[in-house]
């Protein structure tokens, strides 16, 4: 028989990704910018999972392969992979992480995500018991599946970048010319 280990069992979730668990000692990790991860668990079934996506909606995402970069697929597959695992449905809760605005003078899509994220589990019935949205700094965040304990760690250090503002456009070459950059 194997000793049992004192240091939890760590899941890296990346971009794309959800994992279920039902092991004591597994914890669920995964660093977020703009994206968010959604954490769910029933506690009476002993099961839990984490999602980590990119982009609120599908915008026809099935049809070019890229499904799994959205949060409606990954939510989906999550809420399936803790049911088929044992939870139950009016049974789940969930903490929210992420959604940062990571880049002055663009589109919030971390706003976009958290509120996409938030939508979803209120339209599922499933009640989010924490959440720690926004912001302008990214966050590593760790999720113990079974317990439901969740812990998250600013980066340090400004991650907001501000881009420039376009310059002038520039004029284009004669006709009949070709310019290879």
């Amino acid at each position: 028989m194997t000793p049992k280990s004192d240091r939890p069992r760590r899941i890296h979730v990346i971009q794309g990704q959800y994992k279920v668990s039902d092991d004591p000692d597994a914890v669920l990790a995964t660093v977020l910018g703009s994206c968010v991860a959604a954490c769910l668990r029933d506690s009476e079934a002993g099961v839990g999972g984490m999602n980590h996506f990119l982009l609120p909606g599908d915008h026809g995402a099935s049809h070019n392969g890229e499904a799994e970069r959205y949060g409606v697929h990954l939510m989906e597959l999550l809420v399936n992979g803790l049911l088929k695992s044992g939870a139950r449905r009016e049974r789940l809760e969930g903490k929210l992480f992420g959604g940062a605005k990571m880049m002055e003078g663009l589109s919030d899509i971390g706003a976009k995500n958290a509120a996409f994220a938030k939508h979803f589990l209120n339209n599922e019935g499933i009640r989010i018991v924490a959440e720690h949205l926004g912001g302008t700094h990214g966050r590593r965040v760790e999720y113990c599946p079974v317990s439901g304990r969740a812990r998250q760690s600013l980066l340090s250090g400004q991650m907001t970048v501000t881009l420039p503002q376009p310059a002038s456009v520039p004029k284009l070459p004669a006709a009949g010319t070709v310019e290879l950059f």
